[in-house]
């Protein structure tokens, strides 16, 4: 019996990154997002999760902007250059303009800013997981 708020994904298998320094978020995102029915990588500094990456090539990944060894913006600029094309959902507690505006020049897909709400953020993956799959 699938509990109430909880739904599997139409794209099984799907491999999401999570680079987060906030244990509480990124155990939060991680349970959340298991028990939808994805598999999750959890990091929580930029360095670790360029490894993670290099190694399991991750269907999508949700950086925090602030992380520590390897910020989040920085990690985007180099993923990018070096042509890889996973879908780069941005979260951060910063609001100014200038930090989403480049995220976005840098090559992330998408940005949200904390406090969210999990199921706006299991949406936007469907959508990147149904751009995946076509």
């Amino acid at each position: 019996m699938q509990e109430e708020g909880c739904s599997y994904p139409q794209y099984p298998n799907m491999t999401i990154l999570i680079a987060e320094d906030d244990t509480l978020i990124l155990r939060t995102l991680d349970l959340y997002l298991k028990r939808n029915g994805y598999d999750v990588l959890g990091c929580v500094d930029g360095h670790d999760a360029m490894k993670k990456i290099a190694l399991h090539n991750p269907d999508l990944i949700i950086a925090n902007v602030m992380l520590p060894y390897f910020s989040g913006l920085k990690m985007i600029g180099k993923l990018k250059l070096s042509g890889n094309t996973t879908p780069i959902i941005v979260i951060s507690a910063i609001g100014q303009q200038s930090v989403v505006e480049e995220a976005m020049q840098l090559g992330a897909n998408d940005y949200i800013l904390k406090p969210f709400n999990l199921e706006e953020l299991r949406a936007r993956i469907e959508h990147f997981a149904k751009l995946i799959s076509i």
